[in-house]
């Protein structure tokens, strides 16, 4: 897929369906959804892939196979794919390298137990992470948690049944969603509209419109 000037291959694995364990289905309701390549992933990277990265510190939330992290590598960023199955941490790994020759931090992370050595970023970025009402809180609070005071997230959704209750929960906690940019995707028959958020701390752009 192209990246800015350049066309990347990500590996990713055959088939989600065949990574399902019954297991960690039971225990918490995981699913692989990390395995696929999803449309808003493809269209977040593109987004990143633009911005400049020098000097600044990345933060993926489920980094799937590693595409948007990948683009953050060649945009110049510094970087850390984080995503709740180890195997999506693998791929991260992987694919940045191939792709880059860089290699990558990349960790296990579950939204709800965050640690403080997770420390602060410059800018985050998840890509349809919203597909469950729950998601909508959590996500919220690790952006609140991880988000620098001048920093800015980017998110990356197709319209799942959590966004409105994520926004209102941004902006319970003084995190500001800014209008999204819509792009329209439309890829081997896959028709979306995916909408990129651009989220900043109400100080943070209260200071911007003053000029400090």
């Amino acid at each position: 897929m192209p990246l800015g000037a350049r066309s990347v291959t990500i590996a990713h694995p055959a088939s989600a369906d065949e990574l399902i364990s019954e297991v960690e289905y039971g225990e918490d309701g995981r699913l692989p959804y990390w395995a696929d390549l999803w449309p808003s992933a493809r269209v977040l990277a593109s987004h990143v892939a633009t911005l400049d990265g020098a000097g600044r510190r990345l933060l993926e939330l489920g980094c799937g196979s590693g595409l948007v992290s990948t683009a953050a590598v060649l945009a110049g960023f510094r970087v850390t794919a984080t995503d709740y199955y180890l195997d999506a941490c693998a791929f991260a790994r992987l694919n940045a390298w191939r792709v880059t020759g860089d290699v990558i931090e990349a960790r296990m992370l579950d939204w709800r137990h965050v640690g403080a050595d997770l420390g602060t970023w410059d800018v985050v970025v998840a890509s349809d992470v919203l597909y469950e009402m729950p998601y909508a809180s959590l996500v919220a609070e690790v952006l609140d948690r991880t988000l620098a005071p001048h920093g800015i997230a980017y998110l990356a959704d197709p319209g799942r049944i959590a966004l409105d209750t994520f926004l209102a929960a941004c902006r319970a906690r003084a995190l500001e969603p800014g209008d999204p940019l819509s792009v329209a995707y439309d890829v081997d028959g896959q028709r979306q509209t995916i909408r990129i958020f651009t989220i900043q701390r109400t100080i943070a752009l209260a200071a911007l419109e003053s000029g400090a």
